[in-house]
């Protein structure tokens, strides 16, 4: 009896070890990949970039007001430069951002890829909302694919949610020809969308991560930072990355 005791003991104190040396190495791995992919701090731009990305971009709306577009196309620090700007097109049922007219012209003669998005309000009809983006944005070759800028519920069913931001998608889809990315942070993905619309690029927003948005899913541009600083731009701006190389980054534009 003695002797079958002390064998479980045994069984029960390996057991234990082999999950403190597994929880180490898991912990060792994680704090190497954190050193090995990190960000490095410019203090051009205000901010820290991720430093295993090659393709820098920012988001803008009427908010950052005038912007000179050449200043931020100029603007090298090392070897890290803008290369794309979304900015801000429509906004629910029939609003369009005072400055996504000019925003819209200068960027592309800056010799930035550009790209428009439409911010969702869940409380109003999805076709009648991509119908106002689409009177609004003229995509042509070259343009990066239109976004739903969708983020907040504002007491809307989930279900209803779900189907009202699909009729957007579709809608803009048909009249496009591409699939639109959808934009949102990492949590109301979680939470309201999920695997319904795993089939969309996605744009994650979720700041101050030291290597990509914590998310179960495929992801296409990282919102990493809210408070940036570019050449050009009086305040602060979104920063965000591409997750990808030149090439996936051409394959992705409008032709």
């Amino acid at each position: 009896m003695a002797k079958k005791k002390s064998r479980i003991w045994k069984i029960i104190i390996l057991i234990f070890s082999t999950s403190i040396i597994v929880m180490l190495i898991v912990m060792l791995y994680q704090w190497i990949s954190e050193k090995r992919t990190t960000f490095i701090e410019y203090r051009e731009f205000g901010i820290k970039i991720p430093v295993n990305y090659s393709i820098h971009g920012i988001d803008v709306s009427k908010y950052q007001d005038v912007i000179n577009w050449q200043q931020v196309k100029d603007m090298r620090v090392a070897d890290v430069h803008i290369s794309f700007a979304f900015v801000k097109a429509t906004e629910g049922l029939g609003n369009e951002d005072v400055m996504f007219g000019r925003n819209w012209k200068k960027i592309k003669a800056a010799g930035l890829v550009r790209g428009a998005y439409h911010y969702f309000l869940p409380t109003k009809s999805g076709k009648a909302q991509a119908e106002n983006f689409i009177n609004s944005v003229t995509l042509l070759p070259g343009d990066l694919p239109p976004v739903l800028d969708i983020e907040q519920a504002y007491g809307v069913a989930p279900e209803k949610l779900r189907q009202r931001a699909k009729d957007w998608l579709q809608t803009v889809q048909a009249y496009y020809g591409t699939p639109p990315i959808i934009y949102t942070n990492v949590d109301f993905y979680q939470h309201y969308l999920k695997e319904d619309f795993d089939g969309y690029l996605l744009w994650a927003a979720h700041y101050l991560q030291p290597m990509q948005p914590r998310i179960y899913r495929p992801w296409s541009f990282w919102q990493h930072n809210e408070k940036g600083r570019v050449s050009g731009i009086y305040t602060i701006v979104d920063f965000d990355v591409f997750n990808g190389d030149s090439l996936e980054f051409r394959k992705l534009l409008l032709n």
